[in-house]
């Protein structure tokens, strides 16, 4: 204790006092020097210092790699791309590392050459998903067991014309492509905020085990899926505009990909936008709709959808005052034994949708390890849908399958405006020659939602005997206060039920 204070501490009283103060400026000090380390942390580093050109035609990933790895051994820092177009390969994300991409720099998918390529798919032993949910190296951006990392800008990440649709591929001299724009697996607290993707091949964003995860004011216009969340949990998408003629927009998933059950829990979706338009022309503000069918023959896709790849579980799911427009419907779907429980759905607005506008499927695809557990669903709440110009070809459907039924259902204030048009005679006999559907290349006929273990998709079901809604193999499914309607007279009955239980209507016109 200092001599200026011990004359004064005459008593035990008085000696409490000054100690408490001590301490005081032993944690203002402290703090002090924290503050001046975190300004140190956080420096902004400039791509441009690292050797970048952001002409168009230099390859600039060597260059923004090494400043990532820069700020990264600094203990944490951002990276910024200033205006101009970064040519790039694969870029590896780093812990406690920003980048920025600012408005008016484009980060450019390269061609791969005789010489240059993105990073191999790295060894996955998992055979229950496709060959894009399964790897994460082969991309334009891409991290591992990383933590609090964050994308944002005003800038664009473009993919078009090098980012793949499909599996992995290679030139003739051995070198690698990449089929996602980012990709990151097993991370905590990611943000990705503001940026714009374009034409990203199979996935914008395919982030697989990404806990604390934020998506906000994101602008994704592309050619298959934008946002694939899987066995991702305490997760935020707000403010977010998909575009996804081919594929899904925003599609929650809890896939095997881990090689373990990981669920996908407290997801919010809100205040988001989803559309099926022309690729690139969300971007450029035409919205254009000459691209009448996806890959699998029926319209665009562009919806938000739980599924398809479905075994870890779906649990405690918002979603919220989101908008679809030209595109499908609402998609709930458990098909690999997850659990889906406790869904919550309000306040949509949909507008010129090509399929169901509300679809939900409890199958029995079953990719997953012999003797899973089965698929089931529990306390799914839809509330307050809007729905004009829809297509009534499989009307609403909810189908589980024979001794598994979709159980708990509360569907409530939703008016759906049909077209209409149909006969009786177009629910005759249907068969269908898409292997897509029908896991073949020979004609087959369309199950109606027997065909428990195929792909889940209302054009897989057929032509319903009904307009309004199609229910079968289901339990407790409540509809209250529903208006339905078609702008064209329509021959068949408003409903169509099959080995169904519990099933109430409270103020339903049709």
């Amino acid at each position: 204790m200092p001599d200026i204070f011990r004359k004064f501490a005459t008593n035990q009283h008085m000696r409490k006092i000054i100690t408490c103060l001590l301490a005081v400026l032993s944690l203002v000090s402290a703090y002090g020097q924290k503050s001046n380390e975190d300004v140190g942390a956080s420096e902004s580093l400039n791509v441009r210092d690292f050797g970048a050109k952001g002409d168009g035609n230099h390859i600039d990933s060597p260059a923004i790699n090494a400043a990532l790895k820069q700020a990264a051994d600094n203990g944490g820092g951002t990276v910024v791309l200033p205006e101009g177009t970064y040519l790039s390969y694969s870029i590896h994300l780093q812990s406690n590392v920003t980048l920025r991409i600012e408005k008016g720099a484009v980060l450019k998918a390269a061609p791969v050459t005789d010489t240059a390529g993105y990073d191999e798919a790295e060894p996955n032993d998992s055979q229950y998903q496709d060959f894009g949910h399964s790897h994460w190296h082969n991309s334009l951006l891409w991290g591992e067991n990383l933590h609090n990392v964050t994308l944002e800008g005003e800038g664009l990440i473009d993919g078009t014309d090098v980012l793949t649709r499909g599996g992995q591929r290679k030139s003739a001299t051995g070198q690698t492509t990449a089929n996602k724009a980012v990709a990151m697996r097993d991370c905590q607290n990611v943000t990705i905020r503001g940026l714009n993707f374009l034409s990203c091949g199979h996935f914008a964003l395919l982030l697989t085990g990404v806990d604390d995860l934020l998506i906000e004011n994101v602008t994704t216009d592309t050619n298959r899926d934008g946002f694939d969340i899987d066995c991702c949990e305490r997760v935020t998408i707000r403010r977010c505009r998909v575009n996804t003629v081919n594929d899904d927009a925003i599609v929650l998933k809890c896939s095997y990909a881990l090689g373990r059950e990981k669920p996908t829990a407290n997801v919010l979706i809100e205040d988001c936008h989803v559309s099926g338009y022309d690729v690139g022309s969300l971007l450029d503000g035409t919205c254009t709709t000459k691209t009448e069918k996806a890959p699998d023959g029926d319209g665009p896709t562009g919806r938000i959808k739980l599924g398809t790849e479905s075994n870890g579980g779906f649990r405690h799911i918002t979603i919220r005052r989101c908008t679809f427009t030209h595109c499908r419907g609402l998609a709930l779907e458990t098909v690999d034994g997850a659990a889906m429980e406790d869904i919550d759905v309000s306040d949509l607005t949909m507008t010129d949708i090509c399929n169901s506008p509300i679809y939900i499927r409890l199958g029995d695809r079953m990719r997953a390890p012999e003797g899973f557990h089965l698929s089931s669903t529990d306390n799914i709440r839809l509330r307050r849908i809007d729905v004009t110009d829809a297509d009534c070809r499989y009307a609403c459907l909810i189908a589980g399958v024979e001794g598994n039924p979709v159980r708990n259902v509360l569907i409530e204030d939703l008016r759906v405006q049909f077209r209409g048009g149909l006969t009786l005679d177009d629910v005759k006999e249907q068969r269908g020659t898409n292997p897509f559907f029908f896991g073949g290349s020979g004609e087959a006929i369309i199950s109606r939602g027997e065909g428990k273990s195929g792909y889940p998709e209302p054009s897989a079901h057929g032509i319903q005997p009904a307009w309004g809604f199609s229910i079968s193999h289901a339990e407790n499914i409540l509809l209250k206060r529903v208006a339905l309607s078609c702008i064209q007279p329509d021959e068949r009955p408003w409903l169509y039920q099959k080995d169904t239980k519990r099933l109430r209507l409270k103020k339903v016109s049709h």
